[in-house]
Parts: C-alpha cells; structure tokens; sequence
C-alpha cells in the first residue's frame, strides 16, 4: 500500500479529471447537446478511467507480483491481478 501513498497526488489528478470528464457528461445530457457529442464525452470519461486502471494495474504488478513483501505469497497477488483483468475485460 506504501507505493500507493508516493503515487497519491498523481492518482487524485488522474481521478480529478475523470470527476470532471463525467460532469461534462451530466451538463451535456442536461442541456440536450447532441448525441454525438455526448458519445464523445462518455469515450473521453472511459479513457480516462481506463488510464487510472492501467495505472494502478501497473503498481499492483510492479509492487505485489514482481516484488512482493516478505512473507506475502506471490502467487496471491498473480492471483489477484488475474482477478481485477477478468473483471476489468468483461
């Protein structure tokens, strides 16, 4: 969890711009801007969100399977990480 507390503040900007790619995409739905605008903004707020899973993906990787603490069973975070792919790619 450590390697999550040096990322925070890039993590909450990443966050932050999701929040605000989404609240885009409330004032858009609430003005009645064109569909395919809408689309536009909904694929911005994906990307986004996509990038913050790839993100925190990469440390889990890097932190828990690659390297992981003394006494923590690797396979345990592999497992994990398996896990977080399935459901991330249904």
């Amino acid at each position: 969890m450590a390697h999550l507390i040096q990322q925070k503040s890039k993590l909450k900007a990443r966050l932050k711009r999701v929040r605000g790619q989404i609240d885009a995409v409330d004032r858009a739905l609430e003005n009645e801007v064109e569909c395919s605008n809408i689309l536009q903004l909904v694929a911005a707020a994906r990307g986004g969100m996509s990038a913050l899973m790839a993100e925190l993906m990469t440390d889990h990787l890097i932190h828990h399977v690659l390297e992981p603490e003394a006494g923590e069973d690797p396979r345990a975070g592999a497992d994990e990480l398996i896990d977080i792919f399935r459901t991330y790619l249904r």
